[in-house]
């Protein structure tokens, strides 16, 4: 599909704007603490809607929604550890970090321990953050491929040099203010798109009536207490997984660390963060209903048997051909069928009718994975490179067809603005740890003016390798959920190194730099483990776990060296 012309200028205007506007009230930065905490001038609303945008990626508003679209409402439970998560971080983390009057959340790990503990601890997030930076280039790139039938490598290297540009001639700040101005586009776009999408629904489905339809699909299942490892998305998972993870993200990931040591004080970075938690579920609980909303439109309007238009027009030019329209046609049947359904339902007709409904859904899903096996193998015997699993389709082939002319232009801004905001965080970030924790530790003294031309040469640098990673990314069971899964695999360990940081005043450097290197070995290969179905244990229960193990490991190692580990009285003070 083609864009109108008035979504070109909705979309060009919305993007430039931001990139101009950024880079112009940016300019300028002489010395280090301008540049990478923004000379301290953050207010609160400030560092509260920059904190969510980091989070924020295109990644969310593209997966989040197909996420929904095939599992319902329960992905909201991920959440459910950040409240927790920001109070210990304003309790702990944030008055620790303010008081050393730090650039980075890794200078603290050298004080208390040692140079090659900080060195590691900043080389773990280095990895997995320099990974995720890739991959938030890479979401709105498959949403300009779908929209222009461009190829994505050069999607990649546009996306990626908008961002470039202002994160390195404005750095810190240039990221928070332009942030502010892309949560306004987001919030708005993304209301306009859950009006439409109810707007949409046949005039006698009310919201009301259109709730009733997605629980009797088993879509509106926001809890579940089960303590079964099969269940990846559970109430236990969130507060514990997801606590240990949002605890790591935002206490000791740099580019959510960056974002509140440009406050203007101890104050605004805690009330910064409240703001976050109170309004980052209820964000996220919105944008799993307008998939939901999404799943329910789609039951009174045929969907397509996979919503990558590329991937099914390879099949269909394929010797598969005959077999994907059988499915066409099988799905169709179901679909023309569910309508008595969803009918005697809302009539209560039939009491079995959410039975049916379900049953019909499911039979649904084995056509739509019956047809990814088709793709896969047309693609295979071509030696073409598609992606199968269409979750991260489902939103923008909504948008594309059936949204008005300039409000797909305003919802296309939305996604990129939301992948410029976290792509830049992440730059900014990266290019700081490189430059503060690597590079200015481990050369002779600099002038502050070479210390920010280093800066923005190593921000220049990652957005470059990001550029690179996305080029070469692959889809996962789903976007949003391969970046948690990157995180995860490292956030456990990182955390721990924290928590012994603060809490265990005995276990020294040595310890810790061997239990963090035994740690991430042992987290990679339970995660691949799991993978290969060795082991049942969710990607979220890596945090607690590769947390508890390298706290336990280096507790272990210190009392063969030191006298046993206790616990710090509360008023510590590092040395």
């Amino acid at each position: 599909m083609q864009l109108n012309w008035i979504d070109w200028v909705v979309l060009s205007v919305t993007l430039m704007a931001i990139v101009v506007y950024g880079t112009w009230k940016t300019r300028g930065s002489k010395n280090v603490q301008d540049y990478l905490k923004g000379g301290n001038t953050s207010k609160w609303w400030t560092i509260g809607l920059s904190v969510m945008a980091t989070q924020a990626s295109a990644i969310t508003f593209l997966s989040t929604p197909g996420q929904a679209f095939n599992d319902g409402m329960g992905f909201v439970q991920f959440y459910f550890g950040l409240p927790i998560a920001m109070v210990v971080i304003c309790m702990v983390f944030i008055p620790l970090y303010h008081r050393l009057q730090v650039y980075t959340a890794y200078e603290f790990l050298e004080n208390r321990f040692d140079l090659k503990t900080r060195t590691l601890t900043a080389i773990l997030f280095l990895i997995q953050r320099g990974l995720a930076a890739g991959i938030t280039i890479f979401a709105p790139a498959i949403i300009l491929s779908v929209v222009l039938g461009w190829d994505l490598l050069t999607l990649n290297i546009i996306i990626g040099l908008l961002v470039i540009i202002y994160t390195v001639s404005g750095g810190t700040r240039a990221v928070n203010v332009t942030q502010k101005h892309q949560m306004v586009v987001i919030f708005i776009g993304m209301l306009v798109a859950f009006f439409l999408i109810v707007d949409k629904l046949p005039q006698d489905i009310t919201f009301t009536k259109a709730l009733s339809i997605a629980g009797a699909s088993g879509k509106m299942k926001i809890l579940d207490f089960s303590f079964n490892l099969n269940n990846r998305y559970t109430f236990w998972s969130g507060i514990i997984g997801g606590t240990f993870l949002m605890l790591s993200y935002f206490g000791t990931d740099q580019s959510q660390v960056q974002r509140y040591l440009s406050g203007k004080s101890v104050k605004e970075m805690q009330l910064g963060l409240i703001f976050n938690g109170l309004l980052k579920v209820p964000m996220q609980f919105f944008i799993l209903l307008i998939g939901v909303m999404v799943f329910v439109f789609y039951q009174f309007n045929e969907a397509p048997v996979n919503f990558n238009p590329t991937a099914t027009e390879l099949v269909l030019n394929s010797e598969y051909a005959d077999a994907y329209q059988s499915l066409q046609k099988e799905q169709q049947a179901i679909f023309n069928g569910k309508q008595a359904l969803i009918t005697s339902f809302l009539n209560s007709e039939n009491t079995n009718s959410p039975t049916y409904i379900s049953q019909s859904n499911k039979t649904s899903d084995s056509i739509r994975n019956e047809a990814r096996n088709l793709i896969d193998k047309a693609a295979k015997d071509q030696n073409i490179k598609v992606e199968s699993n269409d979750k991260d389709y489902v939103f923008i082939h909504f948008i594309l067809n059936n949204l008005p002319r300039g409000l797909i232009g305003l919802l296309l801004a939305v996604i990129l603005s939301a992948a410029m905001s976290s792509t830049s965080s992440e730059l900014n970030a990266l290019g700081s740890t490189t430059t503060i924790d690597l590079y200015k530790r481990n050369t002779s003294e600099k002038t502050e003016e070479h210390m920010v031309k280093a800066s923005k040469w190593f921000t220049f640098g990652w957005g470059i390798i990001a550029i690179g990673v996305a080029g070469v990314a692959n889809l996962a069971e789903n976007l949003i959920q391969l970046v948690n899964i990157i995180g995860s695999i490292f956030y456990g360990n990182v955390l721990g190194i924290f928590l012994l940081a603060f809490f265990f005043k005995s276990v020294k450097g040595h310890a810790v730099f061997i239990a963090a290197l035994i740690t991430q070995v042992i987290v990679i290969g339970l995660f691949f483990l799991n993978e290969y179905e060795f082991i049942n244990l969710p990607f979220l229960w890596l945090n607690f776990v590769g947390c508890m193990i390298v706290i336990t490991l280096a507790c272990i190692f210190q009392q063969t060296m030191k006298p046993r580990c206790t616990e710090i009285p509360s008023d510590f003070k590092t040395d």
